[in-house]
Formats: structure tokens, C-alpha cells, sequence
């Protein structure tokens, strides 16, 4: 049989599989939703979020519970590797409002959101698959001098 024919055997054998609600592993997962919010007094409320290896996707949602506007005074929600943390922010601060003070294309982001500002809420959603599970995460908001306040650890287990 010739590779492509292998293809094509291998799928009509997966549509079958799907059409009789079997999923791959990779899909067979859930999406889990965790949720934080950030206030004028650079605080999050949260200083751990936890995830399991159930968890084929994972969404943050930032809600930002203040008045002032992201330039004064906005939030971001961006993961990396605990080692990562001062690099990710000092970074960042070059980077500039216009790019979320996140250096772009950074390699050592996992996932981020958005700079917002009081009274708005964003979301990032990411595949489990980039995290190990008991592996050393943080998170923190990139904006100048934050980071020193707003973090967390984030663990995924």
C-alpha cells in the first residue's frame, strides 16, 4: 500500500472513531477556566491558580476592578517559568505600552492577555501542553514596576 493510501486509510479510520464519539487523547481533555482580577492598588486577588493535567486547554479571564485608565494604570496576566519572572518584566518595560509591555515574540511568555485598564476584562487561552506538570510558573503584570507587587505562582499539577 502506498503512503498515501496509508493517509487515507488512517483518515477514515479517525472519522469513523469521531463519528462514534471516540476522540483522540489530545481532545478527550476539557477546557478549564480559572479567573482573576487586578485593582488600582496593584494588587491581584489571587496569589496562586492551579490546573491539572485533566486540562487540555486553560483560559484566565482578568477582570480589572478599577477606575483608571490602562495607560495610568492597567493590568496584564502573562505566565512564565518562575526563572523567567525579573527577565519577562525588565523586558517589557522597553516594549512599551503598544505592546502590552510584553518584548514581542518572546519565547519565555507562555501565555499572556492584554494591557487593560479599570473596568475591563480579557482573556488568553492556552494548550496545557506548553506547561510540565509539577513544573515552577508564575504569573505577573507586566506593567512598569508592578511585577514587584502583582505575582503569583501558578501550578500545574
Amino acid at each position: 500500500m502506498s503512503s498515501r493510501n496509508h493517509r487515507l486509510a488512517a483518515a477514515v479510520i479517525l472519522a469513523g472513531a469521531l463519528g462514534a464519539g471516540l476522540a483522540p487523547a489530545h481532545a478527550a481533555g476539557k477546557l478549564c477556566r480559572l479567573r482573576i482580577s487586578a485593582n488600582d492598588l496593584m494588587q491581584y486577588d489571587k496569589q496562586e491558580l492551579s490546573a491539572g493535567p485533566g486540562c487540555s486547554m486553560i483560559e484566565v479571564t482578568l477582570t480589572n476592578t478599577g477606575k483608571l485608565p490602562a495607560a495610568a494604570m492597567g493590568h496584564d496576566w502573562v505566565l512564565v517559568r518562575t526563572e523567567d519572572l525579573a527577565g519577562v518584566a525588565n523586558d517589557g518595560l522597553a516594549a512599551g505600552l503598544a505592546n502590552n509591555y510584553q518584548k514581542p515574540g518572546d519565547p519565555r511568555i507562555i501565555a499572556a492577555t492584554k494591557i487593560i485598564g479599570g473596568g475591563e476584562s480579557t482573556s488568553v487561552t492556552f494548550p496545557a501542553s506548553r506547561l510540565e506538570p509539577g513544573g515552577s510558573y508564575m504569573y505577573l503584570c507586566t506593567f512598569p514596576g508592578h511585577y514587584v507587587l502583582m505575582k503569583g505562582v501558578f501550578h500545574f499539577r
